[in-house]
């Protein structure tokens, strides 16, 4: 199978390989400051696919994310080596779990068993609220915006008021604020309330679908 490898490179070299190795101490014992970094290094490999995507017009080029990996390093070393993908002294990241398990609940394998056997039908809202998503883990905010926009007035009409609750009535109150964003991301990213209000609804959204779901399986 082929595989990729993905470095990515601080701008500001170390002062000395005793810098860089406290640091990678520091890392090491802050789990939370350690998946910070492996994030922002992420979204760096983020706008590069971003990038890639528009220049080469190939649709099929995706985002890349952690879990994904077969392994995920943080690690310091020379100039030659991190351009090469070596290191002096590094770490292996532990997998971080609280994605695995939102993943897990988006799609379980009872879902997919029950698409596949037809059983269960594979929503446009589905995939339209995976794409605002992985807009927003990518820090792409006006993207995320507009596409919230479409996922929210498919979610509102692909899924029945029974099996929503109050819930439906939080989703249509979404909907001017969302409008907006899409409206500011016409001319460049949303403002901060803004972008924030659109993560909000799109958490929302994510949430109705598992409703939807567990009251139909």
């Amino acid at each position: 199978m082929p595989t990729t490898r993905a470095s990515v490179i601080a701008a500001e070299p170390f002062a000395s390989p005793k810098d860089g190795e406290d640091w990678l101490r520091r890392l090491r014992r802050d789990r939370d400051r350690l998946h910070t970094q492996v994030e922002q290094a992420v979204r760096q490999l983020a706008r590069l696919m971003h990038a890639h995507r528009a220049a080469a017009a190939d649709p099929y080029a995706r985002d890349l994310r952690p879990e994904l990996a077969l392994a995920v390093r943080v690690g310091h070393g020379t100039g030659e080596q991190v351009a090469d993908g070596r290191f002096s002294s590094a770490y292996d990241v532990p997998p971080q779990s609280k994605r695995a398990r939102r993943i897990e609940r988006l799609s379980p394998q009872e879902r997919l068993a029950a698409m596949i056997g037809g059983r269960e039908e594979v929503l446009a809202s589905d995939e339209l609220v995976l794409r605002a998503r992985a807009d927003l883990d990518a820090d792409r905010p006006r993207e995320a915006a507009l596409q919230a926009r479409i996922a929210l007035e498919c979610v509102l009409e692909e899924l029945p008021p029974a099996s929503l609750g109050d819930l439906r009535t939080e989703l249509e109150g979404d909907r001017e604020s969302v409008s907006e964003a899409a409206s500011a991301s016409l001319a460049g990213a949303p403002p901060g309330p803004l972008a924030a209000r659109v993560e909000a609804a799109v958490q929302r959204m994510e949430k109705a679908i598992r409703r939807h779901r567990a009251g139909s399986g």
